[in-house]
């Protein structure tokens, strides 16, 4: 969802200048149909696994080929459990694309419905955390982030509910949260303080934190007043 104007200057858009504008290359999208698991994948997501775009369709085969071997049997099981579930499908575990190299990823899902609002399947973002910025880049973000952290509270408490949630370090779950910030144009704060808001609701226990987090998380944004 895009406001109609610009959004006022703040630190988010400093951030959003020292990661380049628009998307991440580190994000891409996926959907998950749980009847034939049948699976779609951006560019993005292809480019991580070390495809070229569009040069190969995705099975369950394919992705769970490509998952480190200690992560292996683990996101099998979660995605064998989300399709007879119908539940959204999350993880954070590493992948090796087609060069060897190892990638650190963060799999965000949220439920996809049909017309009928039955749930057919999981769509959302991989976010690949690698500790892989430029040395000049992760300079100037490090000196925005000591500003940043310096004036926003709320921003703290929200990075670290992200990093209980996924279990990753303090710079990935900031990233996230950037990230989230920029796709949906949302200043960092009011996106920050909207989801620790979200996070009240939980006491309640009703639906595991972990798959109550993500839908909150993706849509963090859309209960922002005034939007």
């Amino acid at each position: 969802m895009t406001q109609g104007g610009e959004p006022a200057p703040d630190n988010a858009q400093i951030l959003e200048r020292v990661m380049g504008a628009g998307r991440p290359q580190s994000v891409g999208s996926f959907r998950f149909w749980f009847g034939d698991q049948r699976w779609e994948w951006s560019d993005e997501v292809a480019v991580m696994h070390g495809y070229q775009p569009g040069s190969v369709l995705p099975t369950t085969d394919l992705l769970l080929s490509h998952k480190h071997p200690e992560d292996r049997v683990l996101v099998a099981g979660t995605i064998a459990r989300s399709a007879n579930d119908a539940m959204p499908f999350s993880s954070r575990h590493r992948i090796i694309d087609t060069g060897g190299s190892v990638h650190d990823v963060i799999v965000v899902g949220d439920r996809m419905v049909d017309g009928q609002d039955r749930v057919v399947g999981s769509a959302g973002y991989y976010i690949d955390v690698t500790e892989a910025l430029a040395e000049h880049r992760q300079e100037a973000l490090d000196d925005s982030l000591h500003e940043l952290y310096a004036a926003r509270a709320v921003i703290e408490q929200a990075k670290g509910a992200i990093m209980l949630v996924y279990g990753v370090s303090a710079e990935a779950a900031f990233r996230v949260l950037t990230w989230r910030s920029q796709e949906t144009n949302t200043k960092l704060r009011t996106l920050a303080a909207q989801l620790m808001e979200d996070l009240q609701a939980l006491a309640d226990g009703a639906k595991p934190i972990r798959t109550h987090f993500d839908h909150l998380l993706l849509t963090a944004h859309e209960r922002v007043p005034g939007r």
